[in-house]
């Protein structure tokens, strides 16, 4: 048959020929690059994975007996070695081939399978087997020389048997084997052995021995002598005698991290074990060493010790943490810190980003997405040679061209091969990012840099009469760009702006406009790419004034700096990418409509949805991915997010969950995973789930370190340490470590006596509300993002407590509508504006009238720098600068408020320019910080520090503590006043010039608070007219979680100022997951029931004994119910 139709042995050949599949090229499978996950290899539709056409495979060869069939080429191909040798027994020239394989243990491949399937030691055997093949074809009587370097190389001790058997048969016909070896089973086999030594390099290079291994062996100057010696007698020992018994007992602290004599920060020579593998809390009242031990020992010191096993070159690009002051630390594995991060991320970072989520959307959308025109909207097709032709002819009649073949598209690297490639092609200029470079020499171009790189096929005028040439050409270009040609037209003039080149396809493009498109990339559907990005917001989905590509979004004054508006950008919609990737459909919808579902609408649609056949191949591990990290945003209680929601949006809370999910996504082991409160934010009902989120991380191997203030979360801890007895000089010493019992039983622990004696509530008497006729804030028709056109009355004079699952419209409602219309409606009043205001997110706004002032504290950092601390924040520090003027020395030099500024040149040391501190640059190792030596850290010169005011320098003053401030500062109402209230929030150990850096995360949000306290003094209620002008002058405050950071004690303070704001005839609204706040308000407005969508109705109102017996309707109501019965104040 193979004669008849014409057939060679070249038609049977899948590597060459026509009778090779066309669509697979005889590979027999379509390889799908999957980018960062595992590739793809998908059986060839059309040849089944067969290789060839169907009309070879009718061409069937008989074996050498009936039982053995005839067989097609694709079938022989499935035969292993031994089938084989049976199939053609009687064909010497095959079986001669084949018999080495066996020889070597082979026998059990198959004929076809792909060589890079082989492990190791099968493909050493492989060349092995051809070289016993062709040593059996020269000659029966063999004379060939064989050298062999190493053979044993990462063969296991059965194939090293194997590979001996097969060397003595190639010994056996009469060759000779010279091989280089270190394997003792080897060189114990060889017939000869010849060692070299002593040692190595100029050590080396002299004969030690020759001969047998007996005589090696007996030669007491040969290493390779006494290894053989040793191997030897090992061999006959562990045949002779029984194995023995090892000791499995560890040492006591092998299973814990140990730190030996810590005294960073305030700790004072702390000593203390962090078991592995297990849950362990740090707790303690602020400030009093919990970030330290965590942070600034465990994570620093367990990513310094990484950082340093790079090299030089890499830790330069990376700037590793100092070495923490500590004697030692044993036992640390790697660290990962989710810290309640000052920064959410930049403009470009989304929650899906974040979570890599939409890394598998976008390689989902590349490798399964059906490209459609922005233009037309009908779908991507190939077009034919003559298609393009005929555009080009109609395009650019009369015009010059040069025509490109596109070989790299924005890709990395030097590219030399590339143009040796083309030099030898007879190509003498490449174009390289727009720019004609030789190919010899060939420049050495940026390997970091993405490069784009065409071959210049050559020039032509497109006319009629040039037809041919033309096609030539067009024929050319597109087979060296592998269907792609790029055409650029010459400039007629110098002074005409050069035209862009532009791409033709035969594979993609529209039928209906017969625009070209390039293969659909990653990078296209990418925020941070040219390639994809919007070219008008850059990839923001918001306009930007002042924003362009040479920004990433990163920088801090997009971010905490940023104060104008960001409406969404007009060109994309928000939707961040440009048209061509919007244009890209999976299952009829675009990137951007996938992102812009929730978490828990996302999960619902990965869970449902269904592939078949190709698609369900190449989606396998995506699919397993995008349901892997969407449960885990659902489990630490984000289901309520949308994917596409921008990072800086976030609140500290989510966006440290949402690091917390990614962590869980990426399946690390031996882990010691640092969290910084993450209950931050979270219902309690979420407190549950995250819990058990944290103990999932833990049951992967991991050990889990959390500082934390939460109940819950310490009481489910396996080990606690309570760092103390208070804050600052007062704290820093490791008061209790062990179980939640053992805490209890520590007298000297605070938070074991709050854990053994809770707060009772109610502290004060409820104050009476009046829920229909009392005075109150009345909002009407609230329907701003997810609420449902809220009726809410907030009654004043009153502790209000809004309360809630995590997105439940908490914040639009408290922050959104009710500060902003309030806060606009006093600016209005202030500059005597009658006109109506029109009001944001609601539709009416009544009760704002008895207010002279509304106050918002947030959760928004106080200072990065170390110019900033709380004298200067709170706004004590101008009022002491100038108490230090009016001295009479000052006067006497003339000295002004400025001369006592660390800021401003004249007072201040200029070595560290009044900082205190200053900062050592060391290359590739950690920048030291040193107290300036010029100033002792005191900030100030000489001159300025003989001033003295009741005997203390300026410098003395900033060193001073709160509470020293107190006494010191009492005959001054000024000051007295915001550090009574620093005192009373339970920041009396701070002084007064600590660096705003090194504050906690509790610290910095109370210090906020303070300063906002301290801009009005509350006064008693008066009778008569006085009663009338306090209310009058009375304040909103709107409080955004101010227990974040806080210990169960200081919340007790908190709870106290609070009552004493309400008392003064103020009116409270705090926002706040913490049961004892929720258990002081007078009411409670619960929103709910859940996040997102689901959320944005009041599910309950009332007084906190009201709102406990809503527990069907309300998380809030069920939980309350069982906290009151556990802390109702007993008469």
């Amino acid at each position: 048959l193979a004669r008849e139709r014409g057939y060679t042995a070249g038609t049977f050949s899948f590597n060459s020929g026509s009778g090779r599949c066309p669509t697979c090229g005889g590979n027999g499978f379509e390889h799908v690059e999957m980018q960062f996950l595992s590739d793809v290899y998908l059986r060839c539709s059309d040849c089944d994975g067969k290789r060839y056409r169907d009309e070879i495979l009718d061409v069937k060869l008989l074996g050498t007996s009936p039982q053995t069939g005839a067989r097609s080429i694709a079938e022989v191909l499935e035969l292993t070695v031994s089938e084989a040798l049976v199939f053609f027994a009687e064909d010497q020239d095959i079986h001669r081939a084949l018999e080495p394989l066996q020889a070597v243990g082979l026998s059990y491949l198959r004929l076809g399978q792909p060589v890079p399937t082989l492990s190791g030691g099968e493909a050493q055997r492989l060349k092995l087997a051809g070289h016993l093949a062709k040593a059996a074809a020269t000659s029966k009587n063999g004379n060939t020389l064989f050298l062999f370097d190493e053979p044993t190389t990462g063969l296991h001790f059965d194939d090293i048997a194997k590979l001996l058997s097969a060397l003595r048969r190639l010994l056996e016909v009469g060759h000779s084997l010279v091989i280089i070896e270190h394997n003792l089973d080897v060189i114990a086999a060889a017939d000869h052995i010849i060692d070299l030594g002593p040692e190595g390099g100029e050590d080396g290079g002299h004969l030690i021995c020759a001969g047998t291994p007996q005589q090696v062996a007996a030669n007491a100057d040969s290493h390779t002598g006494a290894a053989l010696r040793e191997y030897t007698g090992a061999a006959q020992r562990l045949l002779s005698t029984a194995p023995r018994q090892r000791s499995r007992r560890k040492p006591a602290s092998a299973n814990a991290i140990a730190v030996h004599h810590a005294r960073e920060h305030n700790l004072k020579n702390v000593s203390l074990e962090v078991p592995r593998d297990k849950l362990t809390v740090i707790t303690g009242v602020s400030g009093s060493g919990k970030s330290t031990v965590a942070f600034d020992i465990l994570f620093a010191e367990g990513q310094r010790r990484y950082l340093e096993s790079l090299n030089a070159y890499a830790r330069q690009f990376v700037q590793p943490a100092s070495r923490p002051d500590v004697d030692a630390i044993f036992g640390i594995p790697p660290t990962v810190a989710i810290e309640q991060r000052t920064s959410r991320g930049g403009r470009k970072s989304t929650v899906a980003t974040t979570t890599e989520i939409y890394h598998f959307l976008r390689l989902l959308f590349v490798k399964l997405g059906t490209q459609y025109c922005p233009d037309c909207n009908v779908p991507i097709e190939a077009q034919s040679t003559e298609t393009i032709l005929a555009r080009l002819l109609r395009e650019y009649r009369g015009q010059t061209i040069s025509v490109f073949a596109p070989l790299v598209v924005a890709r990395k690297g030097y590219y030399t091969d590339l143009a040796k490639w083309a030099a030898a092609k007879g190509f003498s200029s490449l174009r390289v990012d727009g720019e004609l470079l030789p190919t010899v020499p060939w420049p050495r171009l940026d390997r970091f840099k993405e490069h784009d790189i065409e071959l210049p096929v050559g020039d032509v005028r497109v006319s009629a009469s040039n037809e041919g040439a033309l096609r030539e050409l067009l024929r050319r270009a597109l087979e060296l760009g592998k269907g792609m040609v790029q055409v650029l037209a010459q400039p007629k003039t110098r002074l005409r702006r050069a035209p862009a080149t532009q791409l033709f396809s035969t594979a993609r493009a529209c039928t209906s406009c017969g625009r070209s498109f390039d293969a659909l990339d990653p990078r296209l559907f990418s925020y941070n790419s040219k390639h994809g990005w919007c070219p008008s917001c850059y990839g923001t989905g918001v306009q930007l004034e002042g924003f362009d590509d040479g920004q990433s979004g990163e920088e801090i004054w997009w971010n905490e700096w940023w104060e104008g508006g960001t409406p969404a950008c007009p060109s994309c919609d928000g939707k961040r990418l440009r048209p061509e990737a919007l244009a890209v459909r999976f299952h009829d919808h675009n990137i951007a409509e996938y992102t812009a579902l929730s978490v828990e609408a996302a999960e619902k649609w990965v869970r449902d949805l269904k592939l078949r056949g190709r698609e369900a191949d190449i989606a396998r591990d995506i699919i397993v991915e995008l349901r892997n990290r969407l449960s885990f945003l659902q489990e630490v209680g984000l289901s309520y997010l949308t994917l596409d929601r921008a990072a800086p949006t976030l609140s500290g809370g989510e966006a440290q969950r949402i690091r917390l999910a990614a962590q869980l996504g990426s399946n690390l082991r031996g882990v010691c995973y640092i969290l910084d409160e993450p209950t931050i934010g979270l219902h309690a009902r979420d407190n549950r789930m995250l819990l058990d989120t944290l103990s999932k991380l833990e049951g992967k191997g991991n050990t889990i370190v959390v500082v934390e203030h939460d109940e819950d979360t310490i009481r489910r801890a396996e080990y606690v340490i309570d760092l103390g007895p208070g804050a600052g000089s007062r704290g820093g010493e490791v008061v209790a470590a062990g179980s939640v019992r053992q805490l209890m039983r520590t007298r000297r622990s605070v938070t074991g006596r709050f854990l053994a004696s809770p707060l009772p509530h109610p502290l004060l008497a409820r104050r009476p509300i009046k829920p229909r006729t009392g005075a109150a804030i009345a909002i009407r028709g609230a329907r701003l993002n997810n609420l449902k056109q809220l009726n809410v009355r907030i009654p004043l004079q009153r502790l209000i407590c809004v309360t809630g699952v995590s997105g439940s419209g908490k914040s639009t409602l408290v922050r959104e509508v009710l500060h902003e219309n309030v806060q606009r409606l006093l600016a209005a009043q202030r500059r005597r504006k009658s006109a109506k205001q029109r009001l944001h997110g609601c539709t009416g706004l009544s009760g704002t009238d008895t207010f002279a002032r509304v106050l918002e504290v947030d959760q928004t950092p106080i200072g990065k720098t170390p110019r900033s601390c709380p004298a200067t924040y709170v706004g004590l520090w101008d009022y002491i600068r100038r108490l230090f003027a009016e001295t009479p020395e000052a006067r006497i030099h003339g000295y002004t408020p400025s001369r006592f500024s660390f800021n401003t040149k004249g007072g201040r040391c200029e070595t560290c320019e009044g900082q205190g501190i200053q900062r050592i640059e060391m290359s590739f190792l950690p920048d030291v910080r040193v107290a300036c030596e010029a100033c002792d850290g005191a900030r100030f010169n000489q001159e300025t520090r003989a001033i003295h005011y009741k005997g203390r320098s300026i410098a003395d003053v900033l060193a001073m503590s709160v509470d020293d401030a107190v006494e010191f500062f009492a005959a001054h109402s000024s000051l007295a006043h915001a550090l009574q209230l620093l005192q009373d929030v339970g920041l009396g150990y701070l002084t007064l010039g600590q660096h705003s850096p090194t504050l906690s995360g509790g610290e910095a949000q109370r210090i906020k608070l303070v300063t906002e306290l301290a801009k009005a003094k509350p006064a008693a209620a008066q009778p008569g007219r006085a009663a009338r002008r306090e209310r009058a002058s009375a304040t909103l405050y709107v409080l955004d979680e101010p227990t974040v950071g806080l210990h169960m004690a200081d919340v007790e303070k908190l709870i106290r100022v609070m009552h004493r704001l309400v008392d003064a005839g103020n009116t409270v609204v705090v926002i706040e997951h913490n049961l004892d706040v929720i258990a002081e308000a007078d009411w409670v407005i619960d929103l709910g029931p859940e996040g997102g969508a689901q959320g944005g109705r009041i599910v309950a109102q009332g007084t906190p004994e009201t709102v406990a017996q809503r527990g069907r309707r309300s998380h809030t109501g069920r939980i309350l119910n069982e906290f009151l019965a556990s802390r109702r104040r007993k008469n």
